[in-house]
């Protein structure tokens, strides 16, 4: 798992820019599932079908992560941007960064006062991103382009994955690389023999801007097959670090090492019941841990996938993630692996294609 998160998070997959993202799990998965397509917009569509007669399970996971545009390149050579996806200013000032130009990745920095002249500023002053620069180490807008820099090109964090501690995993692009990870060993571990019924997953594209590909890709499945259960695999912030905003949150928030969070409600859907109260009772009859995710600051796939068709049961499952949406995410391997452990159990246990219809 850690192998595979660790080349996932290296190839950059910004919004609308997700294709090496998709090409690498594409190769990666070709051999083990049925069926394999990539649709218009950008998502992969894969299907596996058990020995066995069931239901038809959508998975879902999006390739893209948050990121940044070039917006403008200045005539002293540095680089503004814009933001794609969710991001906090405070987090931004001297994060290494690459821009995916036509000519190949060009490094940079986003550029801050030096701790020197701070007297001289405004020292509570949060800069707004688009006061920020990326310095590319160019002289001129000249420079710049000559190695590439054009605008629209996309940007991302550079973070490699690292061992934190004995059992933590820092990086960037967790969300939703991890989610990712976690449908790619499926297809590679399952023993589809048990299997009753179909498992499709999507990896999808443009989430951080609207869950715009989960919408398409979920749209077009129910179009062609009845689904009668989806889960959006995906990351959420842990509440269990030391900010004064966090400390009232930590009895009641979801924690790292503590298992994956189980999806009742977010800002763009609330869970259909019996799919989460099913996630709950496998993960009890399998010793696996597992926390409530109830948490109004995000949205996931699930937001656009319940409202296909005629309606579809949907939950999520979850992997807690420290500082999400930042160049420095941490999560936990046991986490991550238990996430994995939910996952194939529920898989295993769905017999019913009524199992969640409306009672």
């Amino acid at each position: 798992m850690k192998q595979l998160l660790t080349e996932l998070t290296a190839i950059p997959g910004a919004c609308a820019h997700e294709y090496p993202v998709i090409s690498y799990i594409k190769e990666r998965l070709q051999g083990k599932v049925d069926t394999m397509t990539v649709d218009t917009m950008g998502n992969l569509i894969v299907s596996k079908k058990g020995d066995q007669s069931g239901p038809n399970l959508l998975l879902c996971a999006h390739a893209d992560e948050v990121g940044f545009y070039v917006s403008r390149i200045e005539p002293t050579g540095f680089v503004r941007f814009e933001l794609r996806g969710g991001q906090d200013d405070r987090t931004l000032p001297l994060m290494d960064v690459v821009i995916s130009t036509d000519n190949g990745p060009v490094k940079g920095v986003i550029g801050s006062i030096p701790a020197h002249l701070r007297r001289f500023d405004n020292q509570d002053r949060v800069n707004h991103y688009q006061s920020l620069y990326i310095d590319i180490g160019a002289d001129s807008a000249e420079e710049a382009r000559a190695m590439g820099v054009e605008l629209g090109d996309p940007i991302t964090w550079t973070t490699p994955l690292t061992q934190l501690g004995k059992d933590k995993w820092l990086g960037h692009a967790f969300d939703d690389r991890a989610g990712c990870a976690c449908l790619i060993k499926l297809y590679e571990e399952l023993d589809f023999s048990s299997v009753k019924g179909t498992v499709y997953s999507v990896f999808s594209v443009r989430e951080e801007v609207g869950l715009i590909g989960a919408e398409v890709a979920a749209r077009t499945l129910t179009d062609a097959v009845s689904v009668d259960c989806a889960l959006a695999i995906d990351t959420t912030p842990a509440r269990d670090t030391l900010e004064a905003g966090l400390m009232g949150m930590m009895d009641r928030g979801v924690a790292l090492g503590k298992g994956p969070a189980i999806k009742v409600l977010d800002m763009s859907y609330a869970a259909t019941p019996s799919v989460y109260k099913k996630l709950r009772r496998v993960a009890k009859e399998n010793s696996i841990p597992y926390q409530d995710d109830v948490f109004m600051g995000i949205g996931t796939d699930s937001g656009a996938i319940y409202k296909a068709g005629s309606g579809v049961p949907t939950s999520g499952i979850s992997i807690p993630s420290r500082y999400c949406h930042s160049a420095k995410e941490i999560v936990h391997e046991r986490d991550m692996l238990q996430t994995m452990e939910l996952l194939k159990a529920f898989v295993l246990s769905l017999e019913d294609p009524n199992e969640f219809r409306f009672q």
